[in-house]
């Protein structure tokens, strides 16, 4: 009989209490080995009309049905690779994969959903999860809709809802899940004990160099990278010797090694011992996959090799070492791998976490939502100038840790009494020409007016076909000051630069200086009022240089007409590829 954590209780209560008034779909995120199995048996339990729980692995399958009926309540199964099908109980456990392709067979409404892994589901209408939902609806529009999940971001789609119920806004309106009702951070389980400390070690020897490898849809290509891999047969050796040295120094008594193809898998079994080792892929029997993790489980094989299969729904508690030796494409892959590792178990202490593949991601962070601009970005905190909300964005830090830049375009806080909606205020915006109100980069028409903003491909080409104009690639701006008028230098990638004067004496050289670089600090924050334009002097390097200046030739002197920021479009900026 298994009793529920003062945490799992709370997630229970607060399900409770987000349908008590709403029914809108719900997320609850609880770290990998926080028990999630838990909370869905006692919210099975206690549901008073027919439940139905989904996951898209028959373990989790398994796994989930087996903590609700230790809790006294019997539970039917649906799935083919447990070979049942069993929907006359009031609460039924089903693969989606069994149950989307016989949506016929359910003909009885459902009070609640509740979908473990939830951030698998994507955002196609035809999918699995989604076709089913829609049935399952049309039988009971009031059907509760609960997912569950360690990791609440999905590759090219980002955060998985809408709101956090601590006041944040994170994915977009459209998203399945409106709100997440309940999260724990990974830190405090482990801080607890409910989880083992993860001891990362830096591996002290060859590895991998997958950054020349492109990753078109977010995935990497298997050809490329067995083509890479095939000129590491050195560096592979190299790394299963260092891996089996520190596990035998340090014990390990469970290893799981996540290759990343197929034939570099054969490869790495082949240095090792082979009565301690097995492979597991997505090609594996069934039935012998089913021997080898129980084989693993029961302690008669020390190396578990794996590809792409053992991700999510792996449940070995004595697992105490993870050898990533794979690109991961993101870090909600990188914290569900290592979450294989990090469930206590007796005589364990910690679980070694070696990255020979160099991927560099935070365990403890988990990913902002939007697509990480580059290598160097670094999740930041910023506050918002009007709402002082904390908002977390990509950014750049200096060497002393200080916000350098970021790349939030609007602040994610909610605002109202209580908080009901999201705060306008924008850190990138387009400027309507019409009645200048801020709108989203992307924008293509005024949220304010209706009327179409410019394009800034088209502002670019028609520039670029004009004898009289001139196109900047913008690569940095500088400042210099006399007479209390400040001249902005706008400096191209070919050491070209043209210039512009703000007379700090003329009330209108001020409101149109404030105009354009107003909102345009790099750290996220407001220009203060200037008395002087020496004062501007000291935000010479905090200001965000324009990517583009469009200059128009008057009287054999070039004047800025335009000045492009936050561009996003077909055209090169300073400094970039072609």
């Amino acid at each position: 009989m298994y009793k529920l954590r003062a945490y799992q209780q709370e997630a229970v209560l607060k399900t409770i209490e987000h349908f008590r008034g709403s029914i809108d779909p719900a997320v609850i995120v609880l770290p990998t080995g926080a028990g999630k199995s838990l909370v869905i048996a006692e919210l099975a339990r206690i549901a008073r009309g027919r439940v139905l729980v989904l996951t898209h692995v028959k373990e989790l399958v398994e796994q989930n049905h087996e903590k609700l009926t230790s809790l006294g309540r019997s539970a039917g199964i649906y799935s083919a690779g447990l070979k049942q099908a069993d929907l006359s109980e009031q609460i039924t456990f089903a693969s989606i994969q069994s149950l989307s392709r016989h949506l016929d067979e359910l003909k009885e409404a459902y009070s609640i959903v509740i979908i473990d892994e939830c951030h698998r589901i994507g955002l196609d209408d035809n999918s699995q999860y989604l076709t089913t939902l829609k049935h399952l609806k049309a039988l009971n529009p009031t059907t509760k809709i609960l997912g569950l999940t360690a990791t609440p971001y999905r590759l090219g789609i980002g955060w998985i809802y809408h709101e956090h119920y601590r006041g944040m806004i994170r994915g977009e309106a459209e998203r399945l899940f409106k709100k997440c009702i309940y999260e724990l951070p990974l830190r405090y389980l482990i801080k607890k004990g409910f989880l083992t400390e993860p001891k990362v070690l830096d591996p002290a020897v060859e590895h991998y160099d997958f950054s020349s490898l492109t990753t078109p849809d977010g995935q990497f290509e298997q050809k490329p990278m067995n083509d890479l891999l095939k000129g590491c047969k050195r560096v592979t050796k190299a790394i299963i010797k260092h891996l089996m040295s520190l596990c035998d120094e340090h014990q390990r008594q469970g290893v799981m090694i996540f290759a990343a193809t197929v034939e570099h898998a054969k490869e790495i079994i082949s240095y090792l011992p082979a009565d301690s080792t097995v492979l597991i892929t997505g090609d594996t029997d069934h039935r012998d996959r089913d021997r080898y993790i129980k084989a693993f489980k029961e302690r008669h094989l020390t190396y578990l090799v794996n590809v792409s299969v053992l991700t999510t729904g792996f449940d070995a508690p004595h697992v105490d070492c993870i050898a990533i030796l794979r690109p991961t494409e993101s870090v909600s892959l990188y914290q569900q791998i290592i979450g294989r590792g990090l469930r206590t178990a007796p005589n364990k202490e910690d679980c070694l976490i070696i990255d020979y593949a160099g991927n560099r991601y935070d365990l403890y962070q988990p990913e902002v939502g939007d697509p990480k601009p580059d290598s160097d970005s670094v999740p930041v905190q910023v506050f918002c100038p009007e709402c002082e909300f904390a908002n977390t964005f990509w950014g750049k830090v200096d060497s002393d840790g200080d916000l350098v830049e970021h790349f939030g375009r609007r602040c994610k806080g909610m605002i109202g009494n209580p908080p009901s909606h999201q705060c306008t205020f924008r850190f990138q915006f387009k400027s309507c020409g019409f009645c200048g109100e801020e709108n989203d980069i992307a924008a293509r028409r005024c949220q304010a007016c209706q009327e179409v903003l410019v394009d800034p491909d088209d502002q670019l080409k028609k520039a670029l076909e004009l004898k009289n104009a001139r196109v900047f690639r913008c690569a940095g701006m500088s400042f210099d000051c006399q007479k209390n008028a400040l001249t902005v230098i706008y400096h191209d990638e070919d050491g070209e630069s043209i210039k512009e004067k703000f007379n700090w004496d003329y009330t209108s050289h001020q409101e149109s200086f404030y105009r354009v670089f107003g909102k345009r600090l790099k750290d996220g924050t407001l220009l203060p009022a200037i008395n002087n334009a020496e004062q501007l002097m000291a935000f010479e390097t905090r200001l965000k240089a324009p990517d583009f200046v469009v200059a128009l030739e008057e009287k054999r002197f070039w004047k800025v007409h335009a000045r492009i920021f936050d561009y996003q479009g077909r055209y090169r900026k300073a400094h970039q590829l072609g």
